[in-house]
């Protein structure tokens, strides 16, 4: 028995489809892939994104409608002024704040989960307030929630 092995793609598609094999389906190319951006900073006492951090997040509800199987927590933070209370509220507010552009945008509200965490959690060092004046994204398949 002899077998060719052929290296050329082009040559490859042209004989698959002169054999009458079914071709894949381009759909895949027009799913929206997930944003790689997960993170957003804050001026000091914000709570609010600018336009090009709310076009980012509209990505973002793109994806989700297009997934629905898919869940995003939404973690907010804040930096280590003021008292604890109001730095736990401004974070959620973050958070809660994100959520609302994600459902106007048509994600489900079971597809978002809001956290705040204050300046709990700072992703540098406490004296770094502008790192820590953040907002970010989770994704969560029902899968790896099972598996949890």
């Amino acid at each position: 028995m002899t077998v060719l092995i052929l290296d050329n793609p082009d040559l490859l598609a042209r004989a698959a489809i002169e054999s009458g094999l079914p071709m894949p389906s381009l759909a895949s190319d027009s799913t929206p892939r997930k944003p790689h951006r997960l993170r957003f900073h804050y001026g000091f006492n914000k709570h609010r994104l600018d336009e090009q951090d709310l076009a980012i997040l509209r990505q973002h509800a793109l994806y989700l409608r297009h997934n629905p199987g898919v869940t995003v927590r939404i973690h907010g933070h804040a930096d280590n002024f003021g008292v604890s209370e109001y730095n736990h509220f401004l974070s959620r507010l973050r958070a809660s704040s994100a959520a609302k552009v994600l459902i106007r945008e048509g994600v489900r509200e079971s597809q978002v989960l809001v956290s705040g965490w204050g300046s709990d959690r700072p992703l540098a060092r406490p004296e770094d307030h502008a790192a820590n004046r953040r907002l970010e994204l989770e994704y969560v398949t029902m899968e790896m929630a099972r598996a949890l």
